[in-house]
């Protein structure tokens, strides 16, 4: 990487630790607005290793639509899940409309309040769904794309203590 890669990936991260804080949450680390943000704000990129195969612990990894899994690093890896989202992710495209799918941005959905959390939906598979602990009004109770509830086992029913559907 060139110096001027380097010292444009330190503005920009620079840039986010002015913007965002990892804090705990009741689910492990979060990442928190430290001033308000817009709606439709562009927070930055999510930088990291994009990898062929899944890592040792893919507990961070996010899935490519080239079949790649990019492991975000600090703040942006802390993204927590939640139902009911205030941000969201997407590729950015090039003047001809062709995204670059190693490449992942964060915006905001709508407005963010100093020390809010920033959340995102994971839409999972199905088959790689978990128990949800986002705890917001409308909780589909599990981490699943909405398109593939009808795919879990009673999906209207919480999971079971142990996290087994019930």
């Amino acid at each position: 990487m060139s110096n001027d890669s380097l010292s444009a990936r330190k503005a920009e991260r620079d840039r986010l630790l002015a913007l965002l804080e990892t804090s705990p949450t009741h689910v492990g680390l979060g990442v928190f607005a430290r001033r308000r943000l817009k709606s439709g704000m562009v927070i930055g990129e999510i930088h990291g290793e994009v990898c062929d195969e899944h890592p040792e612990d893919p507990h961070y990894c996010m899935e490519l639509p080239t079949g790649r899994v990019l492991e975000p690093s600090a703040p942006l890896r802390f993204l927590n899940h939640s139902c009911d989202p205030n941000c969201e992710l997407f590729y950015w495209c090039e003047e001809d409309e062709t995204p670059q799918e190693d490449r992942l941005w964060l915006q905001t959905i709508r407005a963010i309040e100093p020390g809010e959390e920033l959340l995102i939906d994971y839409c999972w598979p199905a088959d790689a769904a978990i128990p949800c602990q986002c705890g917001a009004e409308g909780c589909r109770k599990w981490i699943v794309d909405p398109d593939e509830l009808h795919l879990i086992t009673n999906p209207a029913e919480p999971p079971s203590e142990d996290g087994k559907p019930v």
